[in-house]
């Protein structure tokens, strides 16, 4: 299947999460979104766009920017910018998951403490020995991490089980 769209620009980035469910389904997908958001998704560690919409899309597919468009390419015209990119899901994961689930989790977590260090903002999901174990800095920062190291965050995690408190005395 291929996808070619205009996304409505105020629901792209939760329809792309949804998108990326299928990719083994999906070939590629051509996109026009807001300008900005296609700038996040294709953003590198250590820029100010980068973060967990980056971290996400990347880890499942190759990004590639195609075109900007001018806000007077509509009519009537809209009060931002856009851009069409791709994204092609891999056939075969270049950074594969051993957790999905947990890897969203690091991910959303990390970035909601971004200004943290990863060692801070993880703090609930990895202690500093994991951190370290995965070969990453537990001083640097969410933005610093490439895609694949939140990828060894997610394997080193461990999920514990919430305990039961048991009835007995």
């Amino acid at each position: 299947m291929r996808i070619i769209g205009n996304l409505p620009y105020n629901i792209s980035t939760p329809l792309i999460f949804h998108l990326l469910k299928f990719g083994e389904r999906i070939q590629d997908m051509c996109i026009m979104l807001q300008k900005e958001v296609a700038l996040r998704i294709d953003a590198k560690p250590c820029s100010k766009q980068y973060g967990r919409l980056s971290v996400m899309v990347q880890q499942r597919c190759a990004v590639e920017r195609v075109l900007s468009v001018a806000p007077g390419a509509f009519s009537p015209p809209p009060k931002v910018e856009s851009a069409v990119i791709r994204l092609t899901p891999y056939r075969v994961q270049f950074y594969p998951l051993p957790d999905a689930v947990r890897f969203e989790r690091i991910v959303r977590t990390a970035f909601n403490n971004r200004r943290k260090t990863i060692k801070n903002a993880l703090q609930p999901l990895l202690d500093e020995a994991q951190i370290c174990a995965a070969g990453i800095d537990p001083r640097r920062r969410p933005e610093q991490l490439t895609v694949g190291e939140y990828v060894r965050l997610a394997a080193e995690s461990i999920y514990v089980a919430p305990t039961t408190v048991s009835s007995h005395p």
